[in-house]
């Protein structure tokens, strides 16, 4: 154990990093971690001075992750994810028993369910009733425990945490786009265009790319974002996904964004509960949980982009 021991750097630097790379600030993380915005700083130096690289490029209000501090953050966070899931297998080893959980249905199919696996392997005890929705009033029901919801968060008397903010951005089938190509934003007019809504999203993203005109084309309206993408997989049209339903789509290779513009999207995700359910142990494990879980795949994105960008910066130094 010594041996291990000696090869690890200081922990409490490592700690500080960690937080300050994911907030992608040091005073978010010295408030996270009850400390002065100073002492952050210094663990986060004394830790490079220890490695001897730069972690952090320090801007004027936010900080970016070297190449270095890009490879480190994904493992550093994964092992404290650990240690604090451990910890809470500990702590409530009792955690178990029913929730109704309510979640918009896109997010219900297309993030949760492939993610279920793993909250089942580290809460066993804990049961599951899945239900896709996104009625404002499902918060208030006494037979649902906790909503993840799409809209403005304006959900009074109640716990409300914002969870994720998305961009929107056209999807297709590889198979349409094989027979009929979108190589340009004006190509859309030989398509028709999915919509999840009663046409904002389209045409935030159409304004965005000025092209609004091509609003005036052909168009079928779907009761929600997971039957538009589902038309789409279909090669039915093309659709508007987002930074978070897609992402795994896209990954297969079953979707493909055809352009390089996103725009944000008005509303977001928020995770919501009366606020006595979120005092239950089972409704807390499975919020943290959640949050968890999004924190790591966005250290993962950021380790992604960074080395997309040292790679272009070595391309042009080259």
């Amino acid at each position: 154990m010594a041996a291990i021991s000696a090869r690890l750097p200081p922990l409490n630097p490592l700690r500080a990093f960690e937080a300050a790379a994911r907030h992608g600030s040091v005073s978010r993380a010295a408030k996270e971690l009850n400390v002065t915005h100073g002492a952050v700083s210094h663990q986060i130096r004394s830790l490079e001075a220890a490695l001897n690289v730069a972690l952090l490029e320090r801007g004027a209000r936010r900080v970016k992750l070297t190449p270095h501090g890009a490879a480190l953050l994904p493992t550093l966070s994964s092992a404290f994810q650990d240690i604090a899931t451990a910890t809470a297998r500990m702590t409530r080893p009792s955690t178990g028993g029913d929730l109704v959980v309510s979640c918009v249905p896109a997010l219900l199919s297309l993030w949760l369910i492939p993610r279920l696996s793993r909250f089942s392997e580290q809460f066993p005890g804990v049961r599951l009733r899945l239900t896709g929705g996104n009625d404002p009033e499902a918060v208030f029901d006494p037979d649902v425990d906790v909503c993840i919801r799409y809209g403005q968060g304006t959900w009074g008397d109640c716990w409300v945490r914002h969870w994720s903010d998305i961009e929107l951005f056209p999807v297709a089938s590889p198979t349409l786009l094989n027979s009929r190509p979108l190589r340009s934003v004006k190509d859309l007019a030989d398509h028709v265009l999915l919509h999840a809504d009663e046409g904002r999203e389209w045409q935030t993203w159409l304004t965005a790319a000025r092209a609004l005109e091509l609003s005036k084309g052909r168009h079928h309206f779907m009761s929600d974002a997971r039957l538009a993408v589902e038309a789409a997989l279909q090669g039915n049209g093309v659709a508007i996904g987002d930074s978070r339903t897609a992402s795994t789509l896209m990954a297969r290779g079953s979707l493909i964004a055809p352009f390089d513009l996103a725009v944000p999207a008005i509303d977001s995700f928020y995770v919501v509960c009366r606020n006595e359910v979120k005092a239950a142990p089972i409704a807390s494990v499975f919020i943290d949980w959640l949050f968890a879980v999004r924190d790591e795949e966005d250290a993962s994105t950021e380790v992604q982009t960074a080395g997309r960008r040292a790679l272009r910066r070595g391309r042009r130094g080259g």
